[in-house]
């Protein structure tokens, strides 16, 4: 499956509540509420070690889904998740120039694993990944029909929209792509650009102790 995923900068929580207001307009169904903890890594050159490592803790689908990312994907993102009580494995490669950890479209996996998040991490870091960042967020899940939307609440970012198509062709990303962008017109949500995206993600990465597990924000245009 494909991801198309386009983010939107709300900032405070007034706009996050007109967001709320207007998919419950657009009879928007709610998902839940939830915590989660996401934890990036650097993931080295050489991905043996690592697929040694982890990959006898998937499934297999996902453990094949995982070689193709580390051998064929570009700009690898990878990261361990908790939320609503479960551990996840969350691989991520871009499709065309997008970066893996913000692109719009992306071929990803979130597998399920029988470990706490320590213990994934320090299985991850012994296999010779190291710590990017971490990051903390509580986030709210909407869904109408095919598109799924989140509101987050961000350590260091603040409030931040996510709308989520998936697709099963890489040919169908541009379409979808449009139909996402239509949707957050007609909602008042504006894209928040690349640049500026990555200029953010880059700031955190480099302050993340900083912020992470508090509500500070920072400001980067």
């Amino acid at each position: 499956m494909f991801e198309i995923e386009i983010k939107s900068l709300l900032g405070n929580k007034e706009r996050a509540e007109t967001l709320r207001k207007k998919l419950m307009e657009k009879k928007a169904r709610v998902l839940g509420k939830h915590s989660q903890l996401n934890h990036y890594f650097i993931v080295p050159e050489d991905h043996a070690k690592l697929q040694a490592a982890i990959i006898p803790f998937l499934d297999e689908q996902s453990g094949k889904l995982l070689q193709k990312i580390l051998s064929d994907g570009t700009k690898i993102s990878l990261r361990t998740r908790q939320a609503d009580g479960k551990v996840l494995l969350v691989a991520k490669a871009s499709v065309g120039d997008d970066t893996s950890a913000n692109g719009v479209s992306r071929i990803e996996i979130e597998a399920p694993v029988n470990k706490t998040l320590d213990e994934l991490d320090r299985l991850l870091l012994s296999a010779g990944v190291s710590y990017e960042a971490k990051w903390s967020r509580e986030r709210e899940e909407y869904v109408l029909g095919d598109l799924l939307i989140s509101i987050d609440k961000n350590a260091g970012y603040g409030y931040l929209a996510e709308f989520e198509k998936q697709v099963a062709r890489e040919s169908d990303t541009a379409k979808a792509k449009e139909e996402i962008l239509r949707f957050m017109a007609e909602v008042g949500a504006e894209e928040l650009p690349q640049e500026r995206l990555e200029r953010m993600f880059k700031f955190y990465n480099e302050h993340w102790q900083e912020y992470y597990g508090t509500e500070r924000v920072f400001v980067v245009e």
